[in-house]
C-alpha cells in the first residue's frame, strides 16, 4: 500500500524464501497474481522445490549462475583492497558469491580460518585431550560451523591436489604449502577421500540435529586415520 518515494519501482526481497510455511506462501499468492504496478517482489531460494507449484506458477523464473572465483578474487583486490593470498582464500570460500566473498573479509572470519588452520595442520598428531579441546572450540562458535567445515574442505581437497598432481598454482592454501606437501606423503588417495566423505556427511549430520560432540568426533577419528 506504501509507494515508492523517489522511483517508478518498490523492490521486494523475501531472502531463503523455501522456508516459508505453506500458511506463509498461501497468504503470499494474492499479492504475486496482481502485484500493485511499482513492484517488484524477489522471492530468493536454492531449492525451488521448498516453493509451492502455486507460487512457482506466478512467478518468472531466473537461474543465476556463480561468479567465477577468479573474478570474485579481483573484486576484492581492486575493490576492497584484500591482499592477494588472502582474496584468493576469501573467492574460494565464496563459491561464487560476492557477498560471501565480502563477509569473508572481516576480521573474525580471518581469526575462524587461522583457527581451523591450527587443528588441520595438527590433527593427526593431536592428543585425545587436545582433540577433545578442538571440538569444544568449534561447539563454542556453532553459528559459524558450515564455514569451519568448508575450510576443512579446502583443505583436504588441496592436499589431495597436491598429492596427485605436485603442483601448487591451484591451492586455496598455497602458503600452508611445507605441511600440505607432508600431509600429502602420509595420507593415502583413499583416506583423503574418506575424510571429504565424512565432512559432506558431518554438514547432513548437523542438518538433522545429530549430537554435535558425536558428529566431530566421528570425523576427527577418519581424519587421524592414515
Amino acid at each position: 500500500m506504501i509507494r515508492p518515494y523517489s522511483s517508478y519501482y518498490k523492490i521486494y526481497i523475501v531472502d531463503e524464501a523455501e522456508k516459508m510455511t505453506v500458511q506463509a506462501q498461501n497468504a503470499l499468492l494474492k499479492t504475486i497474481e496482481e502485484p500493485p504496478e511499482y513492484a517488484v517482489i524477489l522471492l530468493l531460494t536454492n531449492n525451488i522445490g521448498g516453493l509451492l507449484p502455486t507460487i512457482q506458477s506466478r512467478c518468472v523464473r531466473l537461474d543465476l549462475k556463480v561468479v567465477d572465483d577468479g573474478l570474485v578474487k579481483k573484486y576484492l583486490m581492486e575493490h576492497l583492497h584484500v591482499p592477494d593470498y588472502q582474496a584468493e582464500i576469501d573467492a574460494s570460500f565464496a563459491q561464487g558469491s560476492i557477498g560471501r566473498a565480502k563477509e569473508a573479509t572481516s576480521q573474525e572470519f580471518a581469526e575462524m580460518t587461522q583457527n581451523a588452520l591450527r587443528i588441520l595442520k595438527y590433527a593427526n598428531t593431536m592428543e585425545v585431550y587436545e582433540l577433545s579441546d578442538a571440538i569444544k572450540s568449534l561447539s563454542e562458535d556453532k553459528q559459524n560451523i558450515n564455514d569451519y567445515l568448508d575450510i576443512f574442505q579446502f583443505w583436504f581437497r588441496d592436499v589431495l591436489m597436491f598429492k596427485a598432481t605436485q603442483e601448487i598454482d591451484n591451492l586455496v592454501f598455497k602458503q600452508e604449502i611445507n605441511f600440505i606437501r607432508e600431509q600429502a606423503k602420509q595420507r593415502s588417495y583413499e583416506n583423503l577421500e574418506n575424510i571429504l566423505d565424512s565432512i559432506q556427511k558431518t554438514k547432513v549430520r548437523l542438518k538433522a540435529n545429530v549430537n554435535f560432540d558425536l558428529a566431530f568426533e566421528l570425523l576427527f577419528l577418519t581424519i587421524r586415520e592414515k
